[in-house]
């Protein structure tokens, strides 16, 4: 039988692509829920987050202060002006990302755009490349905070992403 000679497949061939594998515990969480931020637990989520990235910066008082002054009520404007207040997001999550939807449209982010999943008093804070997904726990019930501290847990040591077989 004869085989086809391979060893020149011309300027135009492409290797053969690597499959994207999901590694197990990810696959075992899907979280589907609605969220209606109000202004008060969105500038709660806010001033816990711009505390934290002025104390790993290691920013002293008064300027720490000023700082996460400035940047909550900041975000409290954005908040007002966008009307986020008025919107109900609705959040699809599992081993391939998130999906958030609202009357705005539809927001596509993958796992390598999360670099990580804090936990405030309020709820969970995803840490985008470009900006951040408040997650508040009043949205979800005992069964998905279990799952979401799993999501969160998985995301750290690597598993929630695409990897080469």
């Amino acid at each position: 039988m004869d085989q086809p000679d391979t060893s020149d497949l011309g300027a135009d061939a492409m290797p053969a692509a690597s499959i994207p594998v999901v590694h197990p515990p990810a696959a075992l969480y899907n979280l589907h829920f609605w969220v209606r931020y109000t202004l008060g637990e969105y500038t709660g989520f806010m001033w816990e987050h711009g505390g934290y990235l002025i104390r790993r910066r290691h920013i002293r008082w008064p300027m720490s202060l000023y700082l996460r002054l400035k940047t909550t009520l900041s975000a409290a404007m954005h908040f007002v002006l966008l009307r986020r207040g008025r919107r109900t997001y609705e959040f699809q999550i599992d081993q391939h990302g998130i999906v958030r939807t609202s009357d705005t449209g539809v927001s596509l982010i993958g796992w390598d755009d999360v670099q990580r999943i804090r936990t405030y008093s309020k709820g969970f804070m995803m840490v985008l490349k470009r900006g951040t997904l408040p997650i508040p726990f009043r949205c979800l019930s005992k069964d998905e905070v279990s799952a979401m501290r799993g999501i969160a847990d998985a995301r750290a040591a690597g598993e929630l992403q695409f990897r080469a077989s």
